[in-house]
């Protein structure tokens, strides 16, 4: 379980969160969504402890880094490290056992070309495929759909749905509502900075209406398209 309470930040004179409040369960997942630029990676940094921020998160792992896998949207290679390379790495970090990395190469991706060459998508099964093999207990996945082909798109989605059934804690965020849609058990909304509704996925309609009605409310009728 993790639980964060009133976690707020700043960066200077600018709030960018302000008192999120947020239960998280085992075996549960939950997305958040929100407009481009309402605090979503913010909010995961924060989780993560790759920024500071007000209030507090208790976690039942410990410190959560330490039982974290975080997707971020854009993940970080050093310019000289292959993707076999980079999978021991992050292994070696948790003090894992030595694996067979081409049997566990479940995206086929170059393992011996270096990482920072991949492509978009490549570079993300790859972030993805390392922590997983860190055996972690709680993930955040930022974005894991953007990017990436549709093949890869559905492992990914039982990817979620696996780690569901082995009792991890999954967060994510997407704007692609229907795959949030498909592995979610609640959503939140990210809205004014804080958490402006939350909802179990027998109202997903709902939601889904709210974010349509206000993100395109009459926009399209301004283009008067002939």
């Amino acid at each position: 379980m993790i639980d964060i309470e009133n976690l707020s930040k700043s960066y200077g004179d600018k709030t960018v969160l302000e008192n999120i409040t947020l239960n998280l369960v085992k075996g549960k997942v939950y997305g958040i969504v929100g407009e481009n630029g309402a605090g979503k990676t913010t909010l995961f940094n924060c989780i993560s402890g790759l920024e500071k921020y007000r209030g507090t998160i208790n976690c039942e792992y410990g410190i959560p880094k330490i039982s974290l896998g975080y997707l971020q949207t854009e993940p970080y290679f050093f310019s000289k490290i292959t993707g076999l390379e980079y999978l021991k790495l992050l292994c070696n970090a948790r003090n894992l056992e030595p694996l067979d990395f081409i049997e566990k190469n479940i995206f086929d991706l170059p393992l011996n070309e270096y990482a920072i060459n991949y492509s978009t998508g490549m570079k993300k099964k790859l972030a993805l495929t390392a922590i997983l093999l860190q055996e972690n207990k709680f993930f955040i996945l930022d974005e894991p759909f953007n990017g990436v082909d549709i093949h890869s798109n559905m492992i990914i989605t039982e990817i979620i749905q696996q780690l569901k059934r082995l009792d991890k804690t999954i967060l994510i965020s997407s704007h692609i509502f229907s795959t949030l849609n498909e592995t979610c058990d609640e959503i939140f909304l990210l809205k004014n900075k804080t958490i402006s509704m939350r909802v179990k996925k027998e109202q997903f309609g709902i939601l889904e209406n709210e974010m349509k009605d206000y993100s395109i409310g009459n926009r399209i009728s301004k283009l008067n398209l002939k």
